[in-house]
């Protein structure tokens, strides 16, 4: 039966009944909204249903079959994922992070990239009784590559068009309205122990820290102690507490802003976040803005250190 295609897919039933029904019904909308967070299952269920559609269902599906899918290597699979702009080039975030590019500012899905999909859906599929293209991230869409994407949407072809994003809200209400929205949600304690022992990330269950970093999305949950282990753990536990003294700002500031990129210093003031609110409760009503407003900053392309220096002396002043 088509829904055993899903049996990977951890507390999403909700969501696997309506892909399901889609394909038992052989009613297949043209394109797709999966909106939910980010690591609960979305890009596992659009690999999923791929699956289905590129082999209408009617037959049993190979392993081989089922890796070309896995690695983005079938001739009638689109996998569009943002990228950075480097040297006039086009890098996905996976590839930049492989080759230590720097990251000064969040991948973006781009207008080239919109071009592409309407160029693949230009011709007929090669092998599959019809072509697929999965768009991850699809809220880190401009404007323009959203407008672009418009009447690809319209009028797709032989095609299904799956579209992976946060919530509609999160997306220009004109491409809410040509999708079919799939609902994603957060999982409880049980299914998040289940996807991580599956995934072999057991440890991650003795870290409270990550599990409520993650808010019910395992995928989070393995991102951020991945995360944990590339910053220095004599800086993470100076971190802990807010500085003593003047220096100690300063200090902290100019270490935070040497050791790790800009994604990798929003990270941790997510990181701070949570663990202020977790260990000061009495203080975090009036250290936590502080932390946001240094988001602020850095996402506007504040010079880090100057960030760091700001926030450390408002949280030791506030001390006072």
């Amino acid at each position: 039966m088509v829904h055993t295609q899903f049996d990977g897919l951890v507390g999403q039933d909700t969501a696997v009944a309506l892909l399901w029904r889609a394909v038992d019904q052989r009613r297949v909308a043209p394109a797709y909204l999966f909106a939910g967070p980010q690591g609960v299952g979305r890009r596992l269920a659009a690999e999923r249903f791929a699956e289905v559609l590129l082999t209408s269902g009617t037959r049993e599906l190979s392993p081989a079959l089922r890796r070309r899918i896995a690695q983005r290597n079938h001739p009638d699979l689109l996998w569009v994922e943002p990228t950075y702009l480097h040297q006039g080039k086009l890098i996905a975030a996976a590839q930049a992070a492989e080759a230590g590019l720097s990251r000064k500012s969040p991948p973006q899905t781009r207008l080239e990239q919109v071009r592409q999909i309407a160029q693949f859906l230009g011709r007929p599929p090669l092998e599959a009784p019809q072509a697929v293209v999965v768009i991850e991230a699809a809220e880190t869409m401009a404007e323009g590559a959203a407008n672009g994407l418009l009447k690809t949407l319209e009028e797709p072809g032989q095609a299904t068009i799956m579209l992976l994003a946060p919530g509609p809200q999160s997306l220009l209400p004109t491409l809410v309205s040509r999708c079919q929205t799939i609902p994603f949600q957060r999982l409880n304690a049980a299914d998040m122990a289940t996807v991580l022992s599956r995934a072999g990330q057991d440890e991650i269950l003795q870290h409270p820290q990550m599990l409520a970093m993650a808010q019910g999305s395992p995928g989070s949950a393995i991102a951020a102690y991945n995360q944990l282990q590339t910053i220095p753990a004599e800086l993470i536990s100076a971190l802990h507490q807010p500085p003593r003294s003047l220096r100690q700002a300063l200090e902290q500031a100019r270490q935070v802003a040497k050791a790790l990129d800009t994604e990798s210093q929003l990270w941790l003031l997510d990181y701070l976040l949570n663990w202020y609110w977790q260990s000061y409760p009495a203080e975090s009503p009036r250290w936590l803005p502080k932390l946001e407003a240094a988001k602020g900053y850095l996402r506007r392309f504040v010079q880090p250190r100057l960030v760091w220096e700001v926030m450390f002396m408002e949280l030791w002043e506030s001390q006072g």
